[in-house]
């Protein structure tokens, strides 16, 4: 199979059911100022409406679980595609429409913004509540998980991130080569965890103001009193993790170190010693 790609970034969307969404975000993704620079794979987490069949309709790369593995598996098993590809860039969206496709150009051109400590984000959080962000509104119980969970992040790592719980999020490469490994990422819901994880183990985590919309059809996962059972698994897996990072000190700076070289490229650079 070839690997080389003249495209750097892919965009992972994980779908449960998203038949009445799909189509419209990928009409958005689509167009040029989109299509021409990123790839767009769907990871379909075994839906039984027709997601999968209107993503291959449209010639995008779907991949279908068998059984329904979660959200973070999902995301997961897309990190591993990536960097199989040897994408450089990886920006995940969900596929109900609330991430509007605007802010792709804009977490691209941040990923590849070089900041004054001379390095470039790992990660970069399209944010819903930071000055330039369009007006959303959430629930009451959302809006406690989220004054949590920023309290959280600011005591354990002294950092203040506004919306911790974003899924609209654009990743390196040696952020992505992170999370495809085994026990490096959360299978279920990787949100604040993943983010508390990743500045403790100095990734450079940044954030920029974000478009998103209300979900108009379907049910979100977040739905009913599953806020309630989210929250609370959160916090405890919050708390594993900074044990982890600051006391077991697992992985400790390991987004200080030096990413590995996509495979194309030593190929290529292997012939040319040869040559």
């Amino acid at each position: 199979m070839d690997n080389m790609r003249e495209k750097e970034v892919l965009v992972i969307i994980p779908a449960y059911n998203e038949a009445a969404n799909i189509g419209k975000v990928l009409d958005q993704l689509e167009k040029p100022e989109i299509s021409e620079i990123a790839d767009i794979l769907v990871m379909n987490d075994a839906s039984v409406d027709n997601t999968n069949w209107l993503v291959k309709a449209r010639g995008h790369a779907v991949i279908t679980h068998v059984f329904n593995l979660g959200y973070g598996s999902g995301i997961q098993l897309g990190y591993k595609y990536a960097v199989r590809r040897d994408y450089k860039y990886v920006i995940q969206m969900d596929a109900d429409g609330q991430h509007d496709v605007c802010n792709i150009p804009v977490i691209y051109d941040r990923l590849r913004q070089k900041d004054e400590d001379g390095r470039y984000p790992d990660i970069v959080l399209g944010s819903r509540f930071m000055n330039g962000s369009a007006d959303f509104s959430v629930s009451i119980a959302k809006k406690i998980a989220f004054h949590l969970f920023r309290f959280m992040i600011e005591v354990a790592a002294g950092r203040k991130i506004a919306d911790p719980t974003t899924g609209l999020q654009g990743l390196s490469r040696k952020a992505v080569l992170y999370y495809s490994k085994y026990n490096h990422f959360d299978d279920k819901y990787p949100d604040t965890n993943m983010i508390m994880q990743m500045i403790l183990l100095k990734f450079k985590v940044v954030e920029v103001p974000a478009v998103m919309h209300p979900r108009t059809v379907g049910a979100s996962m977040h739905s009913g009193l599953k806020p309630i059972w989210y929250m609370l698994r959160m916090f405890f897996s919050v708390l594993a993790v900074v044990f982890r990072c600051k006391v077991l000190k697992v992985d400790e700076n390991a987004g200080l170190q030096d990413v590995e070289i996509p495979y194309t490229q030593q190929k290529t650079a292997e012939l040319k010693k040869q040559n």
